[in-house]
Parts: C-alpha cells; structure tokens; sequence
C-alpha cells in the first residue's frame, strides 16, 4: 500500500509520498511513487502514485511520450488541465490493454494518481486522478489531496493547513501526518520523498529524501508524540453524575433519563440479580423507562 499527500498553497505546491509497496512478515518492497517532469524555465509537475504498481509504473512509462488528439504531450501541453487530460489518456490506454489480462487472474484495475505543477503563463494547479482516468482539481476549499492510507494522516491537515500556511509549515504537517500513519499502518513505510516548489520558480526548488536517519524527521517522531500527551494530559477528566447546578466538563449529570439499550437474557436462564441491580432496575420503573 502506500501514503501520498500534496497541498496547493499560496506560496506554492508541496508533495509527500512513501516508498513502500507491500508489508509482510518475509516480505517488504520499496518502490519510489514520485516522478517529476521538468522543463526548467518553462513547467514543472510532479506525479504521486499509489495501487497496482506495474499498472503505475505501466503509465508513467507511457506518460513520456503519450500525445492527446492534438498531438501535443506532457512536455508541450499549453496548461495543467490539458497536462491532466493526457494523463488519465494514459491510464486509459493501459486499462484498454490489460484490464481484460487482469480480470481473467482476479486482478482489479486499481491505480490512483496524483498530478500537480505548474506551467508557464498560469497558476500552482492539483488533481487527482482515478482508475478510470477522470480526475478532480483541488480548489480554494480543498487545498491537498491524498491517495493511499489515507485516513490516519488526515486529521492533522485538516486543523492545520490552509491557503495562507507557509511552505515550510506544510511541510512539517505533510511530515506529521506521514508519521501518523507510519506508526498507525505496516503497509506505509520509509523512506519519504519530499518537494516543495515555490510558486512561478518553474523548477524544483527544495527536494529531499528522508530515511530513518535524517535529523528532522527524527525530531518529529519523537516531539510528536510527547506534544500530544502533554495536550492530553492537560484535559480536565469529565465529571459524571453532576448536580443540575454544576458548570464545566460535565459529561453526564443527574437530570439526563438517557438508559443504555439492555437485552434480556433468555428467560430460561436462572439470574441471580444484584442488590444494585435491583435498585436501578426499580429507578427504571419509577422512571416509566422500559427494559
């Protein structure tokens, strides 16, 4: 599996994916999943993928020289939208090829992209791209996509990143919410490729590789944890069972009727019931609560 994210910001494009392709006990693959295409000057975009890695590989393979009906490639189309078009061209012309191989093995075709830069004359754009080769473009409301593992990093991002975060900022959130996922799923692993591109420089700008040892990323992995429990440890515990009157961290307080769902046991069964038991059991009643 892996765990891609990039975010279109104000000051420009950030991209984060990890190099891990399958998990196991005797088995672990380590894949590169970004690709970069680079005119400096004049276009620099950046693929992230994620799924079937010889379907991905299949299409980025293709995706050099692959032309649109108006004969224009990756390296020649006149915007990021045309440059997005001529990639889900290509996953199609691979599904066309060997979807049919794959179905007859119980192979799905599953690959997800994401496809981000900037070429001359227009603005830093993001997208991603499906299987089935249409796509969707981040807007002002939805600054970074994410393919993959998804689901452990997320929460991070979404309290943190927005249009006017800086790209240093988004960086160090791209790591964290890697590093949440690292922790969280065997399927995602090290090492990271990071870029950060500086809107209108029309060229890499910041680009690393990190692996267990870099200074940083380790920094990360142990502050990380460490600021949230401190956070955690800062929360008041709540307070069951209050008196009506009662104001602050109240979770529950004596006026609420709210009962849990009980099921009965089966009628043949011989329970002998608590004191307590009884005792709620009678409340219940009095409460007009059925059980």
């Amino acid at each position: 599996m892996t765990y891609c994210v990039a975010m279109r910001l104000d000051a420009g494009l950030v991209f984060l994916s990890d190099s891990r392709t399958n998990a196991g006990v005797d088995h672990v693959g380590t894949f590169r999943k970004m690709s970069v295409f680079e005119i400096p000057g004049d276009r620099m975009m950046v693929m992230l993928t994620a799924g079937n890695l010889a379907i991905s590989q299949s299409v980025r393979q293709l995706l050099t020289d692959h032309k649109n009906k108006a004969g224009r490639t990756l390296w020649t189309a006149t915007s990021m939208y045309e440059a997005a078009q001529i990639l889900g061209d290509a996953i199609r012309t691979v599904h066309d090829r060997d979807s049919q191989a794959l179905d007859k093995f119980g192979i799905s075709f599953n690959a997800s992209m994401i496809f981000g830069g900037q070429i001359k004359g227009e603005r830093c754009r993001l997208f991603q791209i499906y299987s089935a080769g249409n796509f969707i473009e981040s807007l002002d409301d939805s600054v970074y996509l994410q393919i993959g593992e998804a689901k452990y990093g997320k929460p991070i991002i979404d309290r943190v990143v927005s249009l006017d975060t800086s790209l240093d900022e988004a960086a160090k959130c791209a790591l964290i919410s890697m590093d949440s996922t690292l922790r969280s799923n065997i399927s995602v692993g090290l090492p990271l490729d990071l870029l950060v591109y500086e809107a209108d420089r029309l060229a890499v700008t910041r680009f690393v590789t990190i692996d267990e040892k870099n200074q940083y990323f380790r920094m990360i992995r142990d502050s990380w944890g460490q600021q949230l429990k401190r956070v955690f440890d800062g929360i008041d515990n709540p307070v069951w069972d209050a008196a009506p009157e009662v104001i602050g961290n109240v979770l529950s307080n004596t006026d609420m009727r709210g009962k849990p769902v009980r099921v009965p046991a089966p009628s043949e069964l011989s329970v002998t019931v608590a004191p307590v038991a009884l005792q709620v059991l009678a409340q219940d009643a009095v409460g007009g609560v059925q059980q």
